[in-house]
């Protein structure tokens, strides 16, 4: 085995793990993130001796990819229902596991770009500007995609913007 492909094989054996959670967020079905992060493993091997930072091109694959899926996706998609979803009794022992249902649900409904920015800053906790290297946009643009996801996330949770803050405010 040469140096370059026990390099990546350890790169791969290290970070897949976290680029796998990465791309479930992304793409919202644990079939598609392992097929988006095998994908974007691939196009990362054929250029991996002139990677300078490996973790962030496959990261910027992982974005690009789920983005170009996505919007082929979100133009088949299903609409969502007008009836807002039952609400769920907080002493019911499953809430936790429905929560990350729901919210895996919205961030499915949101477009690709807002979904991807609002997991740039909010899972991987990047700022704008590195959020916006990785998303190939000006850090504005993350910044309002971020916003736009964030409102929509809010309307699927009936959560306005003023109680959100009011909520941070008091924390």
């Amino acid at each position: 085995m040469s140096e370059r492909d026990e390099q990546f094989r350890q790169f791969v054996a290290e970070r897949s793990a976290d680029l796998l959670r990465l791309a479930y967020l992304l793409c919202g079905d644990y079939a598609g993130a392992q097929d988006l992060v095998q994908n974007a493993l691939l196009r990362t091997y054929s250029r991996w001796a002139r990677i300078s930072s490996p973790e962030q091109y496959v990261r910027r694959v992982l974005v690009t990819v789920a983005a170009d899926e996505g919007r082929r996706a979100f133009r088949r998609r299903e609409q969502a229902s007008a009836e807002p979803p039952e609400q769920l009794d907080a002493r019911d022992p499953f809430t936790q596991a429905d929560d990350r249902d729901r919210l895996r649900i919205a961030l499915r409904s949101l477009p690709p770009g807002q979904r991807a920015a609002v997991v740039m800053r909010h899972w991987l906790d990047l700022d704008p500007t590195a959020a916006a290297a990785l998303l190939n946009c000006s850090p504005e643009t993350v910044r309002s995609q971020t916003a736009r996801g964030l409102d929509k996330l809010r309307a699927a949770y009936d959560v306005s913007p003023s109680s959100a803050a009011a909520r941070r405010h008091d924390e």
